[in-house]
């Protein structure tokens, strides 16, 4: 199993092109022979400027050219990595660290508690329930089941609020596209009902457990992981009875990027309606009234002009977390019999800190707020006077806080870059924490120093900047650092552990994260000095921050690599291409590479809030000045890469991976490999199985070994 890509079978593809892909060894000077691409004839008018794609073949991701070119560079990059002879010794050490016993935050309906719980290694999350807290847990579903080589993955739940039914969402080979089914609780059995071609939705009870409301959307006519979609609709299905007879119950044929996230509220009366247009976190509010005949929808707020999160209600006064009038977020009440602006209330007023996150609990406000990239939580009562503030262990990220709103206890994460996922129990009455479960990890976090630096970006803008490493770290200008961003989508970054991250501590790397422009670690303001044509900051944030490395000592240009995946692949993309001689190695990962064609695959039309339009001649101008595919140069000395995709990837096509990786094999003009790494059965990430997960991380760290010249942890026996 955990050779799956280096053994599979071969698909079927033309003989000349298996010939081909089988001459990958090196060539007489030591360089990489990388597989013959070839290069089409297609040329695309844009604003009456003539751009090249000479590798759009790349974009058929079933043909068969594909494929064998696919295969090609797998042989290719797979022999490279397994000749380093640390790789073993790195994987070794992450599965030995890997292995401890996990836990998410758990939740309780009706008196009954849920939670998820990984033994080690396993490659997916059980999910359990049990009747007390520390009752004895009861397995409801094991996903490791499902597939022999875990690629089926649970991707999501909803209980009802009687606790005797459950919702789950099933993913395939890493897709986007979801099936939902539904569990007796009681019995554990699972009962007929399945829903299909769902995606980015949710299952949202009645009061009553009679069915649940979800958003679809048609199923594709053509490539079910390329197809842009369009038109999702909103539906409700009655438990027990066929997908085809469920009801319509809300959709635009006339707004074809609408897309619609409903929700009950907890005294069962309303169902919200959350209107989303893209990526930006503008949206509209439409309710209906489940007791009125009529079914009537009522459009609450009718503009895309703010962020309105629902957070709970009081009769017909419905409470938002939102950034109207207020970049950094605030709590309004808007009573729906007198809903005019003028009417609403504001009950928490915005903060210095960015309000992330609003839950109500014990009829009090819990909010979570980002000082700096890490949280802070503080409690409000129904009127929006100051309770108290939690706690927390230290500076990291807390999440969790949900519940009921008469429910007196909840339960939070916290974490931080050397402090391991510990889940806390939180009794909203006395206001005091205790552990409920705390991972053991052989890890002693005394033996790290982490510490926030602030630097100067280049038109002088203060960006923070994680740092973590070894206590004793020499400033002598020569440590392995990787420096990891993002940047982008209103996305904050805060302090996270990660095993991989740990192990690089280990073998002497420093790991650096920075809070880019484009993010949310300060709002709406910070997010939008990073997008459109404020793109360019992002990157001008990250090349600062490897320049900041560099100019203290912590490293040089030759032991600097730069890592990130999506939008942070795009961010490694670019900054490689505009300064290439200041890295020694980049990483990204399922990135968007090709800013002329992005918007035309499954749900990237979607980024053209955060990225603009290429169709637009404004904004064509902006995409095509930072796009990494057209901003190669050939003859170019260019650091060492090891691009990571998948097949199944149906959020960031791994067709930019593939024009890329070609485009930057045919225009290295130094030694440094450029390798593309594409798994299998895999997608965008999440539901990825363990096992997937840290053979490419060892793969990554031994690339970066190989590299950089890290020193690797020794090899068991």
């Amino acid at each position: 199993m955990s050779h799956l890509l280096r053994t599979r079978t071969w698909p079927a593809v033309p003989l000349l092109a298996l010939l081909t892909a089988c001459s990958w060894v090196a060539a007489e000077d030591g360089r990489i022979r990388y597989p013959e691409t070839r290069k089409a004839d297609v040329v695309d008018d844009y604003h009456g400027q003539r751009i090249a794609d000479p590798y759009r073949w790349l974009e058929d991701l079933d043909s068969p050219d594909t494929k064998a070119w696919v295969e090609a560079q797998n042989k290719v990059t797979f022999a490279f990595l397994e000749s380093i002879p640390q790789r073993e010794a790195i994987k070794q050490r992450l599965t030995k660290l890997w292995d401890y016993e996990k836990y998410t935050v758990p939740f309780q309906e009706n008196g009954r508690y849920f939670f998820s719980k990984n033994d080690g290694l396993q490659n997916h999350y059980v999910l359990y329930t049990a009747d007390s807290l520390d009752g004895p847990p009861r397995m409801l579903l094991n996903p490791n089941e499902w597939s022999a080589d875990g690629t089926i993955a649970l991707a999501g739940t909803s209980v009802t609020q009687d606790a005797r039914r459950m919702a789950y969402l099933v993913s395939s080979g890493g897709s986007d596209w979801r099936e939902v089914r539904v569990l007796d609780v009681d019995s554990g059995k699972e009962l007929a009902d399945k829903i299909e071609w769902v995606k980015f939705s949710s299952a949202a009870w009645t009061k009553d457990g009679s069915g649940f409301f979800y958003s679809r959307y048609d199923e594709p006519q053509g490539d079910k992981l390329a197809e842009a979609n369009y038109f999702q609709k909103l539906y409700f299905h009655k438990l027990g009875t066929p997908q085809a007879d469920d009801r319509l119950v809300y959709h635009r044929p006339d707004e074809k990027e609408w897309g619609f996230d409903g929700g009950v509220t907890e005294d069962g009366r309303w169902l919200t309606i959350s209107v989303w247009k893209g990526t930006e976190r503008k949206n509209l509010v439409f309710y209906q009234d489940l007791q009125a005949a009529d079914g009537r929808t009522v459009e609450l707020i009718n503009q895309f002009e703010a962020q309105y999160n629902f957070i709970n209600n009081d009769g017909p006064v419905f409470w938002f977390f939102t950034d109207l009038d207020a970049p950094r977020g605030r709590v309004i009440a808007i009573d729906t019999r007198n809903p005019a602006r003028e009417n609403w209330k504001e009950l928490i007023p915005q903060a210095a800190q960015t309000l992330t996150a609003v839950n109500m609990v014990n009829n009090q406000f819990i909010c979570a707020y980002l000082k700096d990239a890490h949280t802070q939580v503080r409690i409000f009562d129904a009127a929006g006077q100051h309770v108290r503030d939690v706690q927390l262990p230290g500076i990291g990220t807390a999440s969790g806080f949900g519940g009921r709103r008469d429910d007196t206890e909840t339960f939070y994460s916290f974490q931080s870059f050397n402090v391991p996922p510990t889940i806390y129990r939180y009794d909203m009455k006395s206001g005091q924490s205790s552990v409920f479960r705390q991972p053991k990890v052989d890890l002693n976090p005394t033996d790290y120093e982490v510490r926030q630096v602030f630097y100067n970006s280049k038109d002088g803008t203060k960006i923070p900047m994680f740092l973590c490493h070894k206590k004793g770290l020499r400033l002598d200008g020569d440590n392995p650092t990787l420096l990891y961003g993002y940047g982008g989508f209103n996305i904050p970054l805060t302090p996270g552990f990660s095993i991989s991250n740990l192990v690089w501590m280990e073998m002497g790397g420093v790991y650096a994260q920075a809070n880019l422009r484009g993010g949310g670690e300060y709002g709406k303001q910070w997010h939008d000095a990073g997008r459109l044509k404020n793109k360019q900051n992002v990157f001008d944030d990250f090349i600062a921050a490897a320049e900041w490395l560099i100019a203290n000592k912590y490293t040089r240009p030759q032991k600097l690599a730069i890592s990130g995946g999506s939008n942070g692949g795009l961010l490694v993309g670019a900054c490689l291409t505009q300064r290439p001689e200041l890295f020694g190695a980049a990483l990204p990962a399922v990135g968007v590479l090709d800013m002329l064609r992005f918007h035309k695959y499954t749900i990237g039309w979607a980024w053209t809030s955060d990225y603009g339009s290429p169709d637009d001649a404004e904004m064509f101008k902006v995409l095509r000045a930072y796009s990494p595919y057209h901003n190669l140069k050939p003859g170019t000395r260019y650091p060492a890469t090891l691009l990571t995709t998948a097949d199944h990837d149906d959020r960031v096509v791994p067709a930019h991976s593939f024009k890329f990786a070609s485009a930057l094999q045919a225009a290295q003009a130094g030694d440094a490999p450029v390798l593309i790494r594409i798994e299998t059965r895999a997608g965008h990430g999440a539901g990825k199985p363990t096992t997937k997960i840290i053979e490419e991380q060892a793969d990554r760290w031994a690339f970066l070994v190989h590299i950089l010249g890290v020193q690797a942890p020794a090899a068991e026996h």
